[in-house]
């Protein structure tokens, strides 16, 4: 058995993709520094973060899904040094299921980590993300709750710090809660540097060249986006939300065009800095291990002045709308000729040519790999 265990909890929007695309990208190298990242796949946390929040349509996932926290605690008992598992939905569990969680991880020594920044930041950003996952809420009225319900990972249930190690902290003594409080005046790598001094290693043990940061759309894209959710039809699987939505319509067609920055309502601009407040107000009381400064979870009182999605006018949105059909006319016109040229190369007699460069954006690792997955099967067809 390990004889430590790292949950890294989230929170959402807070450097945990960058992290973890850091992490799955070099577990070899951090294997070979004593650091054990159990599961075949990413998803496994996904997966094993479902079944530690008891989401009853988790019964109904084939098996390889429903038994992922299983396989993950198997690898973690069977390999030494320390073990993390990393899933920013963790944060939504109940105080009933993290104690659960945490025990069935004995003899190891359970750590909770939590990389944290101030509300008003993740709060926008996180309506974005609810965006790329096919949402058509507006952000008005978006984050109006606190979910009772541990399967809801979009709302202030898995935003606020404080709720998340209420709800967490109980099942470990404090020293064993290590927040990371994100620098927004620090490089990209701080974040994993610090990360990394939790894990144990030498942060330059892991080749972050593979690593991105999400990108944030502006507000005008934001809401054409919102409003094409609205219209969009078979689209629910997490396959399309992660091809079509999230890398090809949002992060390579709708953030590269940069656009206005924006806030949120202004009462839940007030909410954001009331939640911020209260949770410097309880780290300061707890024992917690804080990495960072607690000055940077509060939301910064000389904010400069930004548009909120409500104002993007109709004509707006038609002038984004217009510059995405265009761009998309190309790209239809370039997969069919790519296509066009895999059923020549695929003739008798025919010898295959070089592939053609990709021309699209580095965003578009997913769809590439649907293309590839194409390009198999017309091969085979």
């Amino acid at each position: 058995m390990v004889d430590r265990v790292l949950l890294h909890l989230g929170l959402p929007k807070t450097a945990t993709s960058y992290l973890q695309t850091i992490v799955w990208s070099n577990r070899e190298a951090l294997a070979r520094a004593g650091v054990t990242v159990p599961g075949s796949e990413r998803r496994d946390h996904l997966w094993s973060s479902r079944t530690i929040r008891e989401d009853p349509h988790q019964r109904h996932k084939p098996p390889r899904q429903r038994s992922a926290w299983d396989r993950v605690r198997a690898e973690l008992a069977a390999a030494p040094g320390t073990g993390l598992v990393s899933h920013e939905f963790l944060a939504a569990a109940s105080q009933e299921q993290a104690a659960r969680a945490v025990a069935s991880l004995a003899p190891a020594e359970v750590h909770l980590v939590v990389t944290a920044r101030e509300p008003l930041g993740l709060f926008t950003a996180s309506w974005q993300e609810s965006l790329k996952n096919g949402s058509t809420t507006p952000m008005a009225d978006y984050g109006r709750t606190e979910s009772a319900d541990p399967r809801a990972t979009w709302d202030w249930r898995t935003l606020d710090l404080r709720l998340v190690l209420q709800r967490w902290a109980p099942s470990v003594p404090p020293e064993r809660v290590h927040v990371l409080v994100l620098d927004p005046g620090a490089d990209r790598d701080d974040v994993w540097r610090r990360f990394a001094g939790l894990l144990g290693v030498d942060p330059d043990v892991c080749d972050l060249s593979g690593s991105f940061a999400n990108a944030s759309m502006g507000v005008a894209e934001a809401e054409t986006l919102r409003r094409v959710n609205g219209r969009l039809e078979g689209f629910s699987r997490a396959f399309d939300k992660g091809v079509y939505l999230r890398s090809f319509l949002a992060d390579e067609r709708l953030a590269t065009r940069g656009g206005e920055r924006f806030w949120p309502e202004e009462d839940q601009v007030a909410d954001c800095v009331r939640r911020g407040e209260e949770s410097v107000a309880y780290l300061r009381q707890q024992g917690f291990d804080v990495s960072g400064r607690l000055e940077d979870l509060l939301v910064p009182a000389d904010r400069d002045v930004r548009r909120r999605p409500a104002s993007v006018s109709d004509a707006e949105v038609a002038e984004v709308a217009v510059a995405l059909v265009a761009w998309m006319l190309h790209d239809v016109r370039e997969l069919r000729s790519e296509l066009a040229g895999l059923r020549r190369e695929d003739a008798p007699g025919r010898v295959p040519a070089p592939p053609a460069p990709a021309a699209s954006p580095v965003g578009a690792r997913r769809l590439r790999r649907g293309l590839g997955a194409l390009r198999r099967r017309l091969r085979r067809g």
